[in-house]
């Protein structure tokens, strides 16, 4: 039995979050799945990258074509909510977010082309896994998918070596500098901090970034606001180590990963009460309302008089990431397949 899958977002070495989770599942199901042969599918502008990368035991690398091609496998899953227009015997397609059609969070062009592949998967997959039981209801709602096809998969966090450093005032937010992300609210809350406190905006600019770099040009703050633009793991994992605070006030997410690489990290999380955050946080943050500037303001303040507060929210996210695990992803994505190939 042969399992395709979409593989183009996990090669390279700056992987996105979709990236991180096609390189999860796709290695894990070829340890999950022992009796199965895979096809790595990869479009264009990272077949021609990959084509000559030594492969793992019992996968090919393929070309993947929306009109043409191998078709001969069993069962395909498009790892980024789309698939291709000829398809394959049975489809799965895994939808993480659906910010495209929940808010003006991107350019009007690149909300109407992934919209339509939106559309094109739900219609033509026959199980869709939802990151988050946020973003299934999306999926049921805005789509109008049956439920009785949808099937909610949690992400599970990466480890990452955290060096052993001293914690600072330091307010870090992780994510691309953008609209969504909604980093412009965060710099205006913060400004009520106490002055031995830092901001650090970790990410490179995004959709309409500039609103958040007007507003921390005109910031009396300003020289306690650090953005760095992208970075790697290394850096990243140092950033984590020596944060005091983390602050996660996005708009919009289909699942919120950087909290819980906060949370693994023993960094106390301050996040939106919105979107898949809520599901994802449980108890282990304090959850605010992203539209009101007193609101973050608050929370930021009473995380940095109280550091009681703050031990006791780390612990809890310690305890909240570990119940994220890709290996328990990975096994669940797996039966989701043998619900359409009963002898996998």
């Amino acid at each position: 039995m042969r399992i395709a899958l979409d593989a183009t977002y996990s090669f390279g070495k700056a992987l996105s979050g979709i990236g991180v989770y096609s390189r999860e599942i796709l290695n894990g199901l070829a340890v999950a799945l022992p009796n199965a042969g895979f096809d790595w599918f990869y479009r264009s502008r990272r077949y021609l990258k990959v084509r000559k990368e030594s492969a793992p035991p019992r996968v090919q690398r393929r070309f993947l074509s929306d009109i043409w091609g191998d078709r001969r496998a069993d069962l395909f899953h498009g790892l980024n909510q789309r698939l291709p227009a000829r398809r394959f015997r049975k489809q799965v397609a895994t939808f993480h977010d659906l910010f495209v059609l929940s808010g003006e969070y991107s350019t009007r062009e690149f909300r109407d082309r992934f919209a339509q592949q939106a559309r094109e998967a739900a219609h033509r997959a026959d199980r869709i896994i939802a990151v988050s039981r946020f973003t299934a209801s999306q999926v049921e709602n805005l789509l109008g998918v049956q439920p009785g096809i949808i099937r909610v998969v949690h992400h599970g966090v990466t480890p990452r070596a955290i060096p052993s450093l001293a914690r600072e005032n330091m307010v870090l937010c992780v994510g691309a500098i953008q609209k969504r992300k909604n980093q412009a609210m965060l710099v205006r809350a913060f400004r009520a901090l106490p002055p031995d406190w830092t901001l650090v905006l970790a990410g490179s600019q995004g959709y309409e970034a500039s609103e958040a770099l007007r507003e921390i040009a005109n910031s009396p703050a300003v020289d306690r606001i650090q953005i760095t633009g992208y970075v790697s793991d290394e850096q990243l994992a140092a950033l984590y180590a020596r944060a005091g605070i983390f602050a996660f006030p996005s708009l919009d997410e289909g699942f919120g990963m950087p909290v819980l690489e906060a949370m693994a990290a023993g960094v106390p999380v301050v996040a939106a009460n919105r979107s898949a955050l809520p599901e994802v946080c449980g108890d282990a943050a304090l959850l605010v309302d992203p539209f009101k500037e007193d609101e973050v303001a608050d929370a930021l303040t009473r995380l940095s008089r109280d550091e009681e507060l703050r031990q006791t929210l780390a612990k809890k996210g310690l305890q909240r990431a570990s119940g994220f695990v890709w290996q328990i992803a990975v096994e669940r994505t797996a039966n989701v397949y043998r619900e359409l190939l009963p002898d996998l």
